[in-house]
This record gives C-alpha cells, sequence and structure tokens, in this order.
C-alpha cells in the first residue's frame, strides 16, 4: 500500500470474514484501486468493496469495523475521486441493523446463531462515528456532491436508531 494506506498492512485480513462469510482478503486491493487507481477504477473498486464490507447495503461482516477508518481515511485525502460515493458507503454501514433485528427476532435455541453478527454492527457503527470530524470537514466541500453525501452521513450519524434489544 502507499502512504495513505500504510495500515492495512497490519490487519490480519485472512482470520476476518467479509460480509458474504468469506476470508476478507479481498479487500486490500480494492483499497488500494481506490487510493491509486484512477477514477472510474476507484469507483468500480467502491462498489465491490460495498459488497464485501456492507452486502446489499445493510448486511455488515465481522470485517467491516476495520475497514472503515480506511474508508474515512480515503474520504479525507485530497486527492481520491470518489468521496461521495465512500460517504454514501459509510451511511450505509451507519445504518446498517440487520444482524440485531434477526437475533431479535429469533428467540429461543437458534438465537445463538446470532451472537456475533449483532457485535459486528455495533462495532461498525462505532468506528463510523468515530470519523466525525472527518465528515464534517468533507461537508463544507467545494464540491457538491462530496458536501451532499457528507451532510447526509452526518444526519444519519445524528438520528440512529437504537439497536433493538437483544
Amino acid at each position: 500500500m502507499g502512504s495513505v494506506l500504510k495500515g492495512v498492512s497490519g490487519v490480519r485480513w485472512g482470520e476476518l470474514s467479509d460480509a458474504q462469510q468469506r476470508p476478507a482478503v479481498g479487500i486490500p486491493p480494492l483499497l488500494s484501486r481506490i487510493a491509486y487507481g484512477g477514477e472510474d477504477a476507484a469507483r468500480l473498486a467502491v462498489d465491490e468493496l460495498g459488497d464485501l464490507i456492507c452486502a446489499l447495503g445493510f448486511v455488515v461482516g465481522e470485517a467491516t469495523a476495520a475497514t472503515v477508518p480506511f474508508l474515512l481515511e480515503l474520504a479525507g485525502a485530497p486527492y481520491v475521486p470518489c468521496k461521495a460515493e465512500l460517504l454514501d458507503l459509510l451511511e450505509s454501514i451507519c445504518r446498517t441493523g440487520q444482524w440485531h433485528s434477526a437475533a431479535a427476532a429469533v428467540r429461543g435455541p437458534k438465537s445463538t446463531s446470532f451472537q456475533e453478527q449483532p457485535g459486528w454492527e455495533k462495532a461498525a457503527r462505532a468506528a463510523v462515528c468515530a470519523g466525525r470530524p472527518v465528515v464534517e470537514g468533507i461537508a463544507s466541500s467545494v464540491r457538491p456532491e462530496e458536501a451532499e453525501a457528507a451532510q447526509k452521513l452526518l444526519w444519519a450519524m445524528e438520528n440512529l436508531r437504537p439497536f433493538p434489544r437483544l
């Protein structure tokens, strides 16, 4: 990775699962394409990354929380061409609640199959919210698509629904 994503190599991606329950080894190359590819390559990489860390726009995986700081870093970098798309992905992650809803709906012996996933959602949401200063900086961007996406994410952070009780 380059100077922007120097912390990526410190994450044990092979020990984490993505939103499709596969080893998360595909995440670092996508982050690199976002940071160092051209505009078209970066946009495609954001779309592919969304499938790995926030499938269908509402299902996070174990690796999602580990990926969020890098998304925030990229969104705050001056030369990344797809900041609005990154912010939209972060908003989707912030709004997730699928695992909490499923775990709350399933009571009894089957509820043990949802023990880890609600924790993934909490960790992912907390990681997004920790990046609030970066998002606030982008909200005043002279690029309207970036400013609007940042403002939408800030609104989502302000209006988060609490997770259902388990």
